[in-house]
């Protein structure tokens, strides 16, 4: 029985900001406006896209009750909730009001490189606190560490609430050892938009995308068509993007996706330090792709 929501195209949504670095709050709800119109099938908010760990707790609330306002329930939100003080964590989900929020996306923990023990013992305590399902969030080249499959399906056949698993190893054959020995209703989503192709053809549920915040429409295109089975209308799509996959994170994500959305019109092309714009090679050849793309 599926227990997981989260499927098809998720984007993984930047935070604008003005001139002067605030949040703005206008762009924001045309950004949300954006992808409910052009294919989106759930948000994921506040998380490394979304420069949260540059946001005040003020503004993480507000954005959240943006998001919400503009949706009004018609796609699945996914908020981040993660870090590696297990008990913060805890106390953060405990305190957090969920209301409106359909899951919560949850990191391997960083920089203190946890055994899988410790991995395992870390999401099983954030499993018994959590009110909604959950989606682990597996990207060793951020975190140091590696979520094994056998820890991960572990979890998965332990914790009924621990509904997915946003992978980012970078390791189709990882990817392939988790569905394959995976229990039913849990999915694996992809983390990284250059394989999302490859993985939904190896039985991923979508993914998590970044370039999906500028091209909604034609990433989900390719994903619809996959689910249908018809691999070679989507393996034209995926090879369109082929030079913007690399572009976007040559200089660091989100710089590339909000001087991608800067082009587009959408936002103002400002990160918070320590993240700054990407190069203005960078921002160019992407211009050229989207005009040559007639986007």
């Amino acid at each position: 029985m599926a227990r997981n929501r989260f499927k098809g195209l998720g984007v993984a949504l930047v935070t604008p900001f003005t001139p002067d670095g605030e949040v703005d709050y206008p762009a924001l709800k045309r950004l949300v406006n954006y992808q409910l119109d052009n294919g989106a099938d759930f948000f994921c908010i506040l998380a490394t896209t979304g420069e949260a760990p540059c946001l005040t707790t003020e503004e993480k609330d507000r954005i959240t009750e943006t998001v919400k306002e503009i949706n009004r329930g018609r796609l699945p939100i996914l908020k981040y909730c993660g870090g590696n003080n297990t008990r913060a964590v805890v106390e953060e989900i405990k305190h957090t009001n969920w209301e409106g929020i359909d899951g919560i996306l949850s990191i391997c923990p960083y920089y203190n490189k946890p055994s899988q023990e410790g991995l395992y013992k870390h999401f099983k305590a954030i499993s018994a606190a959590s009110p909604l399902p959950i989606v682990l969030y597996n990207v060793p080249g951020r975190t140091g560490i590696n979520l094994r499959p056998d820890t991960l399906i572990r979890l998965a056949r332990e914790c009924d609430n621990i509904v997915a698993v946003k992978e980012a190893s970078g390791s189709l054959e990882q990817v392939d050892e988790i569905i394959k020995n995976k229990p039913e209703g849990f999915d694996v989503i992809s983390g990284d938009d250059a394989l999302t192709f490859q993985m939904i053809a190896s039985g991923a549920a979508g993914v998590i995308s970044v370039i999906g915040n500028a091209l909604p429409k034609q990433f989900s295109r390719m994903i619809r068509l996959e689910f249908k089975g018809e691999y070679e209308p989507a393996r034209k799509i995926h090879h369109r993007f082929t030079e913007l996959y690399k572009l976007l994170f040559v200089d660091g994500n989100p710089a590339g996706v909000k001087a991608l959305l800067n082009d587009m019109g959408m936002i103002e092309n400002v990160l918070r330090l320590p993240l700054v714009p990407t190069t203005i090679a960078t921002k160019e050849k992407m211009a050229a792709i989207l005009k040559d793309m007639r986007i």
